[in-house]
C-alpha cells in the first residue's frame, strides 16, 4: 500500500474510474475515495462509462463523468478492476496518464504485472471481501477516518459483494470487524439492506419470472444455465434486471454447484454471468471467455448471440463436472 499512499499524497488531481455496468462496490468505492481525496485538498473527478442499471447505483449517475475528461496533469485511481479495458468507453480518455489500480479480483490483466511496471502502484488483495474494504484501510492508513456519509457509501460496497453476508465464512472476522467500525462511523445496515433489495419494479419480478421457468438443470443437477431474450429486456426494461435475486434463488436449489446466465444485450453482444459454491471456480471459466473475477462470482462480456455461446458454455463446464 506504501506506493499507492506515496501517488496520492504526491498527486494533486485525480480522476477516479471504475469498471462498466458499476455495481454497488465499485461506486462506492469510487464516491468515497474521491470525498478523502477532497478532504486532503485534492481535485477528484467522478468518471464511468455506465450504464447505471441498479436501483441502489442509480442514485449517484449524475455525479460521474463519461468524457470527454480533464486530462491535464490528472492521474487515475482504477477501482474495482484489473485493467483500463474493462473500463468500457471509459479507455481512450484514461490512456497514457499515471495509473494506480485498487481491486480484490483475483483474475485480471494485472495477474502478469508487477509492481515496478509502467502502471503504477497496486492495492490488490484477492482475499479481500470487497474493493469498498480495501478503500476503508486506505483511508485509516492516510492517518483519517471515514466521515458518515463515506462509510455509508463503503458499507453500501461491502454488503454487494458480500451478498450482505450471505457469503462469510468461518474465515470472515475481518469482514465483520471492518463492518462494525462502518456502523460506529455512522453507517446504517437497515438503509444499505433496503438501498440494494428495495425499488424493485413489477416487470423486474415478471422478467425473474421468465428467467426462472427458462432455467436448466445440467449434468444431473450440478449446473443450472438460464438466459434472457434482447426482446423481452426491451419490453420489460434493463433497468428491471435484479441478477442477485435471481442468483439466489437458483443457488437454493439441492445439488447446484454453478449458475450461469446468459444475457442477450444487443443483437450482436451477450454478458454472461457466473455464480458457484465453493467446489467450482467460475473465474477461470469467466477468464477463458475474456472476462474475470472471483472463484464464486465472475463475468464476461461476449460478441455472438445465445444460441451460439450457449453449447460453449456448457463444454466449458464438461472439464469441471
Amino acid at each position: 500500500m506504501t506506493g499507492l499512499l506515496d501517488f496520492i499524497r504526491e498527486g494533486k488531481k485525480f480522476l477516479i474510474a471504475g469498471h462498466k455496468e458499476p455495481d454497488g462496490d465499485c461506486i462506492g468505492s469510487q464516491l468515497a475515495l474521491a470525498s478523502v481525496l477532497r478532504r486532503m485538498g485534492k481535485e477528484a473527478f467522478l468518471c464511468s462509462a455506465g450504464p447505471f442499471r441498479r436501483t441502489e447505483v442509480k442514485p449517484y449517475e449524475h455525479l460521474f463523468s463519461s468524457g470527454p475528461l480533464e486530462k491535464d496533469e490528472a492521474c487515475v485511481i482504477l477501482v474495482d478492476c484489473s485493467s483500463p479495458d474493462r473500463t468500457g468507453d471509459l479507455e481512450p480518455f484514461l490512456e497514457g496518464l499515471p495509473l494506480a489500480l485498487i481491486d480484490h479480483h483475483k483474475a485480471g490483466h494485472y495477474a502478469s504485472m508487477t509492481p515496478n511496471s509502467a502502471v503504477g502502484p497496486f492495492y490488490l488483495d484477492k482475499n479481500a471481501p470487497s474493493t469498498t474494504f480495501l478503500v476503508l484501510k486506505l483511508i485509516e492508513a492516510l492517518g483519517l477516518e471515514p466521515t458518515q456519509e463515506e462509510a455509508e457509501l463503503l458499507f453500501l460496497g461491502l454488503c454487494t459483494d458480500t451478498g450482505f453476508f450471505r457469503h462469510v465464512d468461518a474465515q470472515g472476522r475481518a469482514t465483520f470487524e471492518a463492518a462494525a467500525s462502518l456502523v460506529r462511523y455512522g453507517a446504517n445496515p437497515k438503509a444499505a439492506y433496503a438501498a440494494i433489495y428495495g425499488g424493485k419494479s413489477l416487470d423486474s419480478r415478471r422478467l425473474l419470472a421468465r428467467m426462472i421457468l427458462r432455467a436448466e438443470s445440467l449434468f444431473d443437477g450440478k449446473l443450472i444455465l438460464s438466459s434472457e431474450e434482447y426482446e423481452e429486456a426491451c419490453v420489460l426494461g434493463h433497468e428491471s434486471r435484479d441478477s442477485d435475486s435471481l442468483y439466489r434463488l437458483l443457488q437454493s436449489i439441492d445439488g447446484v454447484e454453478a449458475i450461469v446466465v446468459i444475457r442477450q444485450e444487443s443483437p450482436e453482444k451477450c454478458s454472461i454471468g457466473f455464480r458457484s459454491r465453493d467446489s467450482v471456480d467460475v473465474g477461470k471459466i469467466a477468464l477463458s471467455f475474456g472476462g474475470g473475477g472471483h472463484k464464486n462470482a465472475a463475468g464476461c462480456s461476449v460478441e455472438g448471440i445465445l444460441a451460439e455461446l450457449r453449447p460453449k458454455v456448457i463444454k466449458a463446464f464438461e472439464k469441471v463436472f
